[in-house]
């Protein structure tokens, strides 16, 4: 008979210290549910995604109130996703983690997992009160926007496709162009 350990947040932040998966590198690893994850490495089209987000990001943000991650982790009550890009209200110190409650735009670029940030990811996040998740499916060219979260689900699903423009809650003025993110040759 095996049996499956369960790690806390603490658990998997003091492995993180300690350096229990540094031989694993460049796999990432999250922690969902007290499960570890094991992440596919980014391919190209993805890692260019996240290179355009990045960029919007930065352009459309104000550094002395917002810091955009990229492709770092969140406190989640007792999870540790790494989202490709997150931005956060502007915390007193780069050497803490920011939790859920300071997310104020979560973007996921999915290419393989859609199935998973859709159903799991979008869950734990509209559970622990993420106030807005995006998902870029690059396979569809389409957005996934959820706003609302109350009892473990987003009451607001929105999805663009080109031509559509969409634009933060937190930063109304911020456009992103749904035509131009999926302009791979751009």
């Amino acid at each position: 008979m095996s049996t499956i350990a369960k790690l806390s947040g603490s658990d998997f932040d003091s492995m993180v210290e300690r350096g229990a998966f540094d031989s694993l590198r460049p796999l990432k690893i999250e922690l969902i549910y007290g499960e570890l994850r094991f992440m596919n490495p980014a391919g190209p089209i993805h890692e260019g995604e996240i290179e355009y987000l990045n960029r919007w990001s930065f352009t459309n943000t104000d550094p002395k109130t917002i810091s955009v991650r990229v492709q770092s982790g969140i406190n989640c009550g007792e999870n540790r996703p790494e989202p490709d890009v997150v931005w956060v209200r502007k915390l007193a110190s780069r050497r803490i983690r920011p939790t859920n409650e300071d997310v104020l735009l979560l973007i996921e670029v999915s290419d393989s997992n859609i199935r998973q940030d859709l159903g799991e990811k979008a869950g734990l996040y509209a559970q622990h009160g993420v106030l807005e998740y995006w998902v870029v499916d690059v396979n569809a060219e389409k957005v996934h926007v959820m706003r609302g979260p109350a009892d473990g689900t987003y009451s607001t699903v929105e999805v663009f496709s080109k031509p559509a423009m969409i634009s933060p809650k937190c930063q109304p003025l911020a456009k992103l162009d749904v035509t131009d993110l999926f302009d791979l040759d751009n």
